[in-house]
């Protein structure tokens, strides 16, 4: 519980200004920032002891909490606010790759088809904000959405990931583009050295 004279701390990152590139508008308001750009509108909600101020073509933000709460809501509210920004004026990307036999992807307006392995396909439904495409040249083994969302975009690519992560011995499962999979060595392995 902090004191009344316990002192304002500042966040290393929230007190770096986020310079907003052309094209994005911003709007201000107590509760929050409005970001629209070319990839999207988004909302970020500003916490209550936050306040945002507009200097030329940057936003900075000050805390007024008391303590470690104050550096801790100045650097959220900071950090949220330039993933909107960078979303709306470039958009999110995520790859995913899916490693296996007769493992592929399909996308049919806002819902992905996925072949993993088991009895039956399973579908997922894209939200309205992020763009699910399969590219033609990976015969189905690649699947890239994108989105203004970095959020949305990161929940529903674990989501996805989580339906069949990718396993220590083969390797087979859905895995993230550029993601490092520690590999075991199975039973084989050991009877060699015998």
């Amino acid at each position: 519980m902090a004191t009344a004279t316990e002192e304002v701390r500042l966040s290393r990152v929230g007190k770096r200004p986020v310079n907003i590139p052309k094209g994005v508008t911003v709007n201000l308001s107590d509760v929050k920032v409005d970001v629209q750009g070319p990839k999207g509108k988004m909302s970020v909600p500003i916490p209550a002891q936050v306040i945002a101020k507009k200097d030329g073509d940057a936003i900075s933000f000050t805390s007024s909490a008391p303590g470690r709460d104050g550096a801790r809501l100045q650097g959220l509210a900071r950090a949220l606010f330039a993933s909107a920004v960078k979303g709306s004026a470039e958009g999110y990307e995520r790859v995913l790759e899916l490693v296996g036999t007769g493992y592929r992807a399909e996308v049919k307006g806002k819902v992905i088809t996925l072949a993993l392995g088991f009895s039956h396909p399973t579908n997922v439904e894209v939200p309205a904000s992020i763009t699910a495409v399969v590219p033609p040249d990976s015969k189905g083994t690649q699947l890239v959405l994108t989105s203004a969302d970095k959020a949305l975009l990161g929940q529903l690519a674990a989501s996805i990931r989580d339906l069949r992560p990718p396993e220590p011995y083969g390797g087979k499962g859905i895995r993230y583009r550029g993601e490092n999979i520690r590999r075991k060595a199975g039973k084989a392995a050991k009877g060699k050295g015998k």
